[in-house]
């Protein structure tokens, strides 16, 4: 089998070392028909100024800092490959985990996106946080992963090595079709970082593709490089997107109908942040709810974006691929704390 050209996308925003890294272990790979495209997210740190690059590598350099969905979107537009990895700075990566990736994507031409195992760097035998093996997400927007439960991070024992069906594939790295992105109109600017991966396969699901995991793949994600799991802005992006993709990818029964329950969950986590003491995580969690009111505009016009590719209904996606119970609740009252427990 002759694999076509892969062009990799990777956003950059600050970190010469943890760019070079990532650079080095990437031109080990076995496979070589790929290019390496490098965002520069308008970097403060002159971090690309020594970084040397070899012919099939480039740089494309952005003004301002357009974020992951911005930046990635800039990469995709200077690539020239059948398929499109995206792939976060802070990753070092398996000699052989391309070909797998590139494999299941040919071999099914109703697959819209594969991602590999990612373990955590300081803890090669734990998953890691961003991706496990693979993405779930309940009913009411919670986003969770095969060997990570919010807190909760999972040994790598074997556990998750079988090919399945996801919801969603880590932003950290996936693979996905030229084709397709370019249908489905590529990552969401307005989510900027976080969950914006989630939004794009929700999009490509809605149009009819499945997301996958290959295990047979494995990376390392050193994660939090950029910016902090304990930033303002990260507490910020999650919450508010997460209620952003509720009011824009179901129908507008079931946004309706989840909104509610999803609001006392997110009154709930306010007032535990209030009586910790965790006031920035409060204020960011309040600054989400006014993004939200006040850019409805936004919302209406996203709607409407989704119902011209809409091609499956919610009922199919909440019978098969999206968990039907609050995952807060079997996570903070029944005590379960893997995903092989639910």
């Amino acid at each position: 089998m002759i694999l076509p050209k892969v062009s990799i996308i990777i956003p950059h925003h600050n970190g010469y070392n943890i760019l070079d890294d990532c650079i080095k272990s990437i031109r080990k790979s076995y496979f070589s028909n790929y290019e390496i495209i490098i965002v520069d997210n308008n970097s403060s740190d002159n971090s690309l100024k020594n970084i040397e690059l070899n012919d099939n590598e480039s740089i494309v350099k952005s003004k301002y800092n357009r974020g992951y969905a911005g930046g990635c979107n800039l990469g995709a537009r200077h690539s020239s490959g059948k398929y499109l990895i995206f792939l976060n700075n802070d990753t070092i990566l398996n000699s052989n985990w391309l070909d797998p990736l590139i494999k299941t994507m040919e071999s099914d031409k109703t697959v819209s996106a594969v991602q590999p195992k990612i373990l955590n760097f300081f803890n090669k035998k734990k998953f890691d946080y961003a991706g496990g093996a693979g993405g779930c997400i309940d009913y009411l927007i919670y986003p969770f992963a095969r060997g990570r439960m919010f807190s909760t991070i999972e040994k790598d024992i074997g556990q998750y090595d079988s090919i399945e069906q996801l919801f969603w594939a880590s932003g950290t790295c996936f693979i996905t079709s030229r084709k397709i992105f370019d249908e489905i109109g590529g990552f969401d600017e307005t989510l900027f970082a976080h969950m914006e991966e989630i939004d794009y396969h929700w999009r490509c699901q809605l149009y009819g593709y499945k997301i996958m995991s290959n295990p047979k793949s494995s990376i390392f994600h050193k994660g939090g490089q950029t910016l902090s799991y304990k930033s303002f802005w990260k507490k910020y992006y999650n919450h508010r997107n997460s209620i952003f993709l509720l009011l824009t990818n179901y129908s507008l029964t079931n946004s309706i109908k989840f909104l509610l329950p999803r609001m006392i969950l997110e009154l709930i986590s306010f007032i535990v942040e209030l009586i910790q003491l965790n006031l920035k995580n409060a204020a960011a969690q309040i600054y989400s709810w006014l993004w939200i009111i006040i850019r409805f505009d936004t919302i209406v016009k996203k709607r409407y974006q989704n119902k011209k590719i809409r091609k499956v209904n919610d009922n199919l996606l909440l019978n098969s691929v999206i968990f039907n119970k609050s995952i807060v609740i079997e996570y903070f009252i029944n005590k379960k704390k893997k995903v092989s427990e639910l």
